[in-house]
């Protein structure tokens, strides 16, 4: 329809050729629509204006041309009737002056401190991407480290969930390498103040499922800083993060997040062993039977799988009395990735811990039963050639069973 109509060409961007939804104005005195702009210099390799062709910083301040936005709505109002839709007004971009001021006043004393920790809190939540990133960009994840600090070394329980959930938002956006200097430097009273808040009975639930969310999120954010993180958890912390599995007024969000900052701990020096012995295994074997969301099981399968590479924790494992059936039950009812861990799991077994009773077990149980349904199933090479190789190793104690049978009669058909 806007091709019925003359379109005044100063409402048009240089760029999209489209009328403007939000003009501003570079440095170089030219007007472009915002999106179109901000694409222009994220793109290109030497950021230049397009029409002067003028060198154009990437963090140019883009001033809003608010006359000029109203001679276009007024304009697209008064063509409504001839198809033109009418442009909203666009929502102020957040600036960095402005997170640059709530950082300051985040350091001052209540209800100041509170007050500008909420701000941060309500544009963090704010599904805007950019907001984010600028926040980021401004220093967010160093004030609220150092926030987090201060309220752990004072003792003040008082903005720890609003700081969490800030730093939780914001990381996503803005792993940089200053924000990863600050977590180095500071890991130590970092892991402290987080263990802090999940052991304290004055501080929520909520605040520690984002502590925890945190934890997940910095710890795997770079190689260096997993490593200096992971290797210095003590066995109280591992006790502490598994007691996460048991509560259940905790979400799931924090179950998750305990369980994958779990998987990534274990291949760090001792951990395995720390984990083992913090009673992780029966505690993961409880938690499967309670029938938990796909994506715990998953994990949950993964961590165990990784345990159980070493003999303590097939050890471990095979003193629960349901571990195998556990296992076998999941396998081929939840997804591809609890299949793999499943079959890790038993391969492990079957190869370095299979007494006489734990072979007649997987037999009992239906493990046996489940690897042969795996060899026709619609699975993975990989997994059918170790279900085939579990089957060998012991096919003389499992020969006579009428699941084997079954399974030969049914290849011989084919």
């Amino acid at each position: 329809m806007e091709g019925e109509i003359e379109v005044p060409k100063y409402f048009l961007c240089p760029i999209s050729l489209q009328i403007m939804a939000d003009p501003v104005t570079a440095v170089t005195g030219i007007t472009y629509d915002r999106e179109s702009i901000q694409q222009w210099l994220s793109r290109a390799e030497e950021a230049t204006c397009p029409v002067t062709k003028q060198a154009l910083p990437r963090d140019a301040e883009l001033t809003p041309n608010h006359i000029l936005r109203r001679l276009i709505q007024a304009w697209c109002i008064a063509n409504t009737e001839r198809g033109i839709d009418r442009i909203p007004t666009p929502k102020s971009p957040l600036l960095k002056s402005q997170v640059l001021k709530l950082i300051r006043e985040t350091k001052k004393p209540p209800p100041t401190f509170m007050a500008a920790l909420g701000k941060l809190d309500s544009l963090a939540k704010e599904d805007d991407d950019k907001n984010r990133k600028c926040m980021g960009e401004a220093g967010v994840v160093k004030a609220m480290v150092f926030l987090i600090l201060r309220c752990f070394k004072d003792g003040r329980v008082e903005g720890v969930e609003e700081g969490f959930r800030v730093l939780c938002n914001v990381w996503l956006w803005s792993p940089t390498s200053v924000n990863k200097e600050v977590v180095e430097e500071n890991h130590h009273d970092l892991i402290q103040a987080i263990f802090w808040v999940l052991e304290s009975e004055n501080i929520g639930n909520r605040a520690k499922t984002y502590a925890i969310m945190a934890m997940r999120k910095v710890s795997s954010s770079a190689e260096v800083t997993s490593s200096i993180l992971l290797e210095k958890l003590t066995p109280e912390n591992f006790r502490q993060l598994i007691s996460l599995l048991r509560t259940k007024k905790i979400s799931q969000q924090a179950t998750k997040a305990s369980l994958q900052v779990l998987i990534e701990a274990s291949p760090w020096g001792r951990n395995k062993v720390k984990i083992i012995e913090a009673n992780a295994i029966s505690e993961l074997l409880e938690l499967e039977l309670s029938n938990p969301e796909k994506r715990v099981t998953e994990l949950t399968f993964q961590l165990l799988a990784s345990l159980c590479s070493i003999a303590d924790g097939r050890q471990e494992l095979l003193k629960h009395a349901a571990a195998i059936a556990v296992i076998s039950k999941r396998t081929l009812r939840v997804s591809a990735a609890t299949d793999e861990s499943a079959v890790q799991i038993l391969a492990m077994i079957a190869k370095w811990s299979a007494t006489r009773e734990v072979v007649q077990e997987m037999l009992r149980v239906g493990a046996v039963s489940k690897l042969c349904m795996l060899l026709q199933a619609v699975c993975e090479v990989h997994l059918k050639k170790r279900a085939r190789e579990i089957l060998r190793l012991h096919s003389t104690a499992w020969s006579n069973s009428p699941c084997i049978q079954i399974y030969l009669l049914t290849m011989n058909a084919r």
